[in-house]
């Protein structure tokens, strides 16, 4: 029994923008908004949808014109205390701290969650969703996307600082529990 899922990551925010941690809160902009609008009719129909519980994923969501749910289990990575502050700012701030949280998976120095845990917790979604053949969108936070694709291919863990996810992007899972295949994603609009 095969499935498909399609990743696709929020439009454009200003915490996206200047590199911050998001609290959950930050709101798509009006570009972001326009540019979802844009490609919503390109979208490949789906059985299920799903959505991060973010503002900004259940805002693209809304603006690609699906019906997604917030799902708990795709929730962004929980970096505690850094939560609403930039990288830069915490690097300045905390700088053997941000190093440990980078180099291993099971470090959560900002007393949130590990990407190990993260990982994890994505990866049990997408194992419990293959159960049900069909095609799955799920509107997700990058650092969700980056984790999907780490459990789902098997890569080791510290490959997840390695995947870049930029805005508004899809990326397509295909196959079963424990066997996925990647397609790798395009800007939402482009052909094939």
């Amino acid at each position: 029994m095969t499935s498909r899922v399609t990743l696709i990551s929020p439009a454009i925010t200003s915490a996206l923008r200047e590199a911050r941690f998001d609290d959950g809160s930050c709101e798509v902009d009006a570009a972001g908004v326009r540019r979802a609008r844009s490609v919503a009719a390109l979208l490949p129909g789906a059985d299920r949808s799903a959505a991060s519980p973010s503002t900004r994923c259940r805002q693209t969501a809304e603006a690609l014109g699906l019906p997604a749910p917030q799902v708990p289990a795709l929730a962004a990575l929980d970096v505690g205390r850094w939560r609403g502050r930039t990288l830069t700012e915490v690097s300045a701030a905390e700088p053997d701290a941000v190093a440990s949280w980078l180099a291993d998976p099971a470090h959560a120095p900002h007393g949130g969650e590990t990407v190990r845990g993260l990982c994890d917790r994505a990866g049990a979604w997408l194992e419990d969703i293959a159960r049900t053949p069909g095609r799955v969108t799920a509107v997700v936070e990058p650092d969700v996307v980056r984790a999907l694709l780490v459990r789902a291919l098997g890569l080791p863990e510290p490959a997840f600082w390695r995947l870049d996810v930029r805005p508004l992007t899809a990326v397509e899972l295909s196959g079963r529990a424990g066997r996925w295949n990647l397609r790798v994603g395009a800007p939402l609009g482009e052909g094939p």
